[in-house]
């Protein structure tokens, strides 16, 4: 019996069974009323609502909405002067246009209102483009009401992804999910056209709460035969919920069991995330809609503090407040968006004033800004020029760990002038500085971001303690993914059956790297997982030479799921990125035509994507044409000259074709552009030294090691070189490092065990 006969099978018995149960008579699918609905019922919430930056989102031009001036103000960057003016009921920017040239755009709609305001120009296609020009809304006396340049150490030409005509600054997928209400992208990928809609302009009630149809009528007729009162979802955390101090300073959570759904809905836009789906239904289970990043190297500090935009949600996931059953709406007005209590009082709910609103805990004067708990406990990072954001992972300073690992800490951001041994001797003379805080991780990070001894063992032990917070577990598991050994894989497909959908997530990126039979075995149950967005990954993983062997209950299940993966990336398919996932997996399963479309697509979209052009060069080196390789790299390099990728894969290229003089200025141009990437010295030096240059190739090996000291692969080339000069010393020298990265590596303790005899054995 064929799998396609099988599949057939099992659709029409799902048919069949639906049509017995009586599905097409269910309930109507909810629909959107708009926020006037609500007033007459909730008149309080609806008023606070009116007053809200969430009400601001979004809005059409007018002498109330816009901030900025538009009396002829100009502002000039390089040859590139931009004047902001009106005519008649029109506010026009004249500046630098996708051609290059100076022209008049209005401004199609006010984006946001505090403390900056940007400006939505209209070009053709539907796309509406944020300009990179912004008013800052703060008062005079606060160094604001003043025109300011988002990217100030950038020069921005028509052509750059980042200039205001360009694809990172599109409304339609970038900013319009989070400042409207039901949002439909609608992009048509035949005309690279949107004709994206929305049902409220800005952020109004059903933006969080859902479809409100059902609940109106609910309303009208109340019935308990209707869940949540007609809503897809309750948004009830709080109900029921105490908060008693008991015998202790800070409260206790008492009542029904702690749930993630309300932070869930406020992370559909709160969060650094991807976007898979704009379902309102999907949207609001989260991880059927969207892929949360974990606490990745450059978007956070070692120790989970924010460090690029990274929002709130995976910050306040790590905290002690989210452990206890804290949700959002216990601090803030989900109506109002304002917080719930002024100042340190809004702690007070939880945290006893008579114990830490004290000189005796905060050791700084009353009332001022360094006696306000969010200052230590809560600092913030300026983003956009202006907008200073607050860390919500709620954090025990530690200036020790800025001493060790370079991570910020809330005293020396108060007193920059200060060491941070001084602030650890000052929390020392208060009797402070004992306690760790909540993120026990960063320590193991370090050693993984710097493939240093022992980190797997140290990313092990975050993984299985169950004290640690899902996402730094997440975290781990996602570090452990890079090179993940064969003892790391029993821990991720234990990890697969953990509840929260992040970890399971991140185990299946390190399962992904094992052989197909191990991944077959693991992740196949995961392809029915309640979860899209772990059905769609695992999908993935078994693309390819894992799912050869799938049985027919297995090969319907991974079908369906590749399709929710494929239609997660439609979903985008106005991104360059997207038609690159789709080209990977089409390279996965075999399918050469279809990976080269898709790559050649994203460039279509994207002539500056490096790496759609590196791969589509890779697919022409398979099939032996060296020359077209190099010149698709040529192409892509002359839109995108500062890509270290694009002259590495350059370089390569050019010595597969023995063009050593070439190769060699395409190999140093990459380290140039990139001397953090160890990959690309490592090529370099190697080059170096097979083209008669042996002491650069050992400079460049030893630059590189200044910066990534357990190197494996420089490590060893590092020691060759030496012992070939006759350094033995040297050679041991760097062997003894490379001996402590992995015990169990044989390769690698048999050539230190080489080097060591030399270096024991008398000289001749």
């Amino acid at each position: 019996m064929s799998t396609s006969f099988l599949y057939r099978l099992c659709a029409a018995f799902l048919l069949l069974g639906a049509c017995l149960s009586g599905a097409a008579a269910q309930t109507p699918v909810a629909t959107f009323v708009g926020s006037e609905a609500c007033a007459a019922c909730h008149p309080s919430e609806h008023a606070d609502w009116r007053m809200s930056q969430h009400r601001a989102a979004m809005q059409e031009p007018d002498e109330r909405s816009v901030l900025g001036r538009f009396d002829g103000a100009s502002l000039r960057k390089g040859a590139v002067e931009t004047v902001f003016s009106r005519r008649g009921e029109k506010f026009l920017i004249r500046t630098e246009g996708p051609d290059g040239k100076a022209d008049d755009f209005a401004v199609k709609y006010v984006f946001g209102v505090y403390p900056l305001q940007q400006y939505l120009l209209e070009l053709p296609g539907g796309r509406l483009q944020a300009f990179g020009l912004a008013w800052d809304a703060r008062p005079a006396a606060q160094g604001g009401q003043r025109w300011f340049d988002l990217y100030p150490d950038r020069r921005l030409a028509a052509g750059d992804p980042l200039h205001w005509t360009g694809i990172d600054q599109n409304w339609n997928y970038q900013c319009a999910w989070c400042h409207s209400t039901n949002l439909r992208k609608n992009y048509d990928a035949r005309a690279n056209a949107f004709a994206t809609t929305f049902s409220e302009i800005s952020v109004g009630c059903e933006a969080c709460h859902g479809p409100a149809s059902r609940h109106v009528a609910w309303a009208a007729k109340p019935s308990e035969a209707a869940p949540h009162h007609g809503f897809e979802m309750s948004l009830d955390q709080r109900a029921g919920v105490a908060w008693q101090g008991g015998a202790g300073a800070t409260a206790a959570r008492t009542g029904p069991p702690a749930s993630d759904r309300e932070a869930r809905v406020c992370a559909g836009c709160h969060s650094r995330r991807q976007q898979f789906s704009d379902d309102p239904v999907a949207a609001a289970r989260f991880y059927d809609a969207f892929r949360p990043v974990t606490l990745e190297e450059g978007l956070f500090h070692l120790d989970g503090q924010q460090r690029d935009e990274v929002y709130n949600f995976s910050s306040f996931l790590q905290s002690r407040m989210h452990a206890a059953g804290v949700t959002c709406s216990d601090c803030h007005n989900p109506h109002s968006g304002k917080l719930r209590l002024a100042g340190n009082a809004v702690c007070g709910q939880c945290h006893s004033a008579a114990v830490f609103d004290q000189v005796t805990h905060h050791h700084h004067a009353p009332g001022s800004d360094a006696a306000q708990c969010v200052n230590c406990h809560m600092p913030a990072t300026v983003y956009m020029g202006v907008d200073a954001r607050r860390d919500h992972s709620m954090r025990i300073p530690r200036p020790d760990r800025t001493a060790a690992l370079a991570t910020p800490n809330a005293c020396n951001q108060c007193h920059a002038e200060k060491s941070a041994a001084w602030a650890v001797a000052a929390l020392k003379s208060w009797g402070a500085g004992g306690k760790p805080g909540a993120q026990a991780f960063a320590e193991a990070f370090h050693l993984a971001d710097n493939g240093a001894p022992g980190a797997g063992a140290a990313l092990a032990r975050i993984i299985e303690d169950q004290g640690q917070s899902a996402i730094a577990r997440a975290s781990a598991l996602q570090r452990l993914s890079r090179a993940p050994t064969a003892a790391d894989l029993p821990l991720a497909t234990r990890a697969l059956a953990d509840s929260d959908p992040t970890v399971r997530m991140a185990a299946v990126a390190v399962l992904a790297r094992a052989d197909a039979g191990t991944k077959r075995d693991a992740l196949t149950p995961l392809l029915s997982d309640e979860t899209r967005l772990l059905r769609m990954e695992a999908a993935r993983a078994l693309a390819g030479q894992a799912e050869a062997d799938l049985s027919p209950a297995g090969r319907l299940a991974f079908e369906k799921a590749l399709g929710e993966y494929e239609a997660g990336q439609l979903f985008n398919a106005e991104r360059p990125e997207s038609h690159a996932n789709l080209g990977a997996l089409a390279l996965a399963r075999g399918r050469i035509d279809a990976a080269r479309a898709a790559y050649e697509r994203a460039l279509a979209l994207d002539r500056t994507f490096a790496p759609a052009a590196i791969s589509l060069a890779d697919i022409a080196r398979a099939a032996g044409d060296e020359k077209a390789a190099e010149e698709t790299l040529r192409r892509s390099q002359a839109q995108n000259p500062d890509s270290a990728p694009l002259a590495h894969a350059l370089g390569l290229s050019l010595i597969r074709q023995k063009r050593l003089p070439e190769a060699m200025a395409e190999l140093e141009r990459a380290v140039t552009l990139a001397p953090d990437d160890a990959r690309f010295a490592y090529v370099y030096a190697v080059a170096l030294h097979d083209s008669g240059s042996p002491r650069k190739a050992r400079e460049t090996l030893s630059a590189a090691l200044s910066r990534h000291p357990f190197d494996r692969e420089s490590l060893m080339a590092l020691a060759s070189y030496e012992m070939e000069e006759g350094d033995v010393a040297a050679a041991a020298e760097v062997a003894e490092r490379l001996a402590l990265l992995d015990p169990d590596d044989r390769e690698a303790q048999g050539f230190v065990a080489a080097i060591r005899a030399m270096a024991r054995s008398p000289r001749r």
